[in-house]
């Protein structure tokens, strides 16, 4: 697919973040990098030096609805001497409708309003073909953006749908390391998945997240076959983590893509 970058803007207030979307065949993204003086051409890329890049994941809300936390990550990032990255996942922001997954969000709704357990064939319609289609897409995107002058490897992935980042950790060559969020329903099938990931990695986990199974949490954690990894729990809700739990993620990414 190619990569064809539709405008750019240098941040208000910010002149060190260089902000261009892109479409990547059909696919919208948000690049974010280091920017230049002067000012590159659309598709120059960021400057000669080349930094590693961080693909940013987000919740399947799309990326307009999502950009102000979207945008904040890509700063420190930047600040910290990335390149960041953003797409939008199947079904989301203004890509086409999934009706098999828009069936599994309304049968997760009714599930959760009736109060009852959330079952696994629920989970598994509203997950895993999401992870099975965002996938290869995040794979393709880091083919388009490797090649841009100005960014390089390695490549660390940060947030969103945990799943997505356990199956992009355990069969793509060029991540070096991975901060995953467990603040999402997890298929049973990706636990065996999770036993093959090996890069570092960097878990948080909300401690009283309404929307999480805290033990099914700690089981995927468990199932991991990193050597290094490290679990960062914090009291508090979904939307409760803590700066200090960005601070440490980000020190995290500078000590393994630096």
């Amino acid at each position: 697919m190619a990569l064809r970058f539709t405008s750019e803007q240098r941040l208000d207030g910010d002149d060190g973040v260089l902000e261009r979307r892109f479409t990547l065949g059909e696919i919208p993204g948000i690049l974010w990098t280091p920017s230049p003086s002067p000012s590159p051409s659309p598709v120059s890329g960021a400057g000669s030096a080349s930094v590693p890049l961080v693909l940013l994941g987000h919740p399947p809300l799309g990326l307009d609805r999502m950009y102000p936390r979207l945008v904040a990550r890509a700063r420190q990032a930047v600040a910290d001497g990335f390149a960041a990255a953003a797409v939008e996942l199947p079904g989301s922001g203004e890509r086409p409708r999934w009706d098999a997954v828009e069936r599994a969000r309304a049968d997760l709704r009714r599930a959760v309003e009736a109060g009852g357990p959330v079952g696994d064939e629920i989970v598994d319609a509203l997950v895993l073909p999401l992870v099975d289609k965002a996938v290869p897409e995040c794979r393709a995107a880091l083919d388009a953006l490797l090649e841009l002058p100005g960014i390089g490897g390695p490549v660390g992935y940060s947030g969103g749908v945990i799943s997505i980042g356990v199956r992009l950790a355990a069969v793509e060559p060029r991540l070096a390391a991975a901060v995953l969020f467990a603040g999402s329903f997890v298929p049973r099938a990706m636990f065996e998945e999770a036993r093959s990931v090996t890069v570092p990695l960097h878990v948080l986990l909300q401690w009283d997240d309404e929307g999480n199974d805290r033990q099914a949490a700690l089981d995927l954690f468990d199932a991991f076959g990193s050597e290094e990894k490290s679990l960062h729990a914090h009291m508090g809700g979904h939307t409760g983590v803590p700066q200090s739990a960005g601070e440490a993620a980000s020190r995290f990414l500078t000590r393994h893509l630096k």
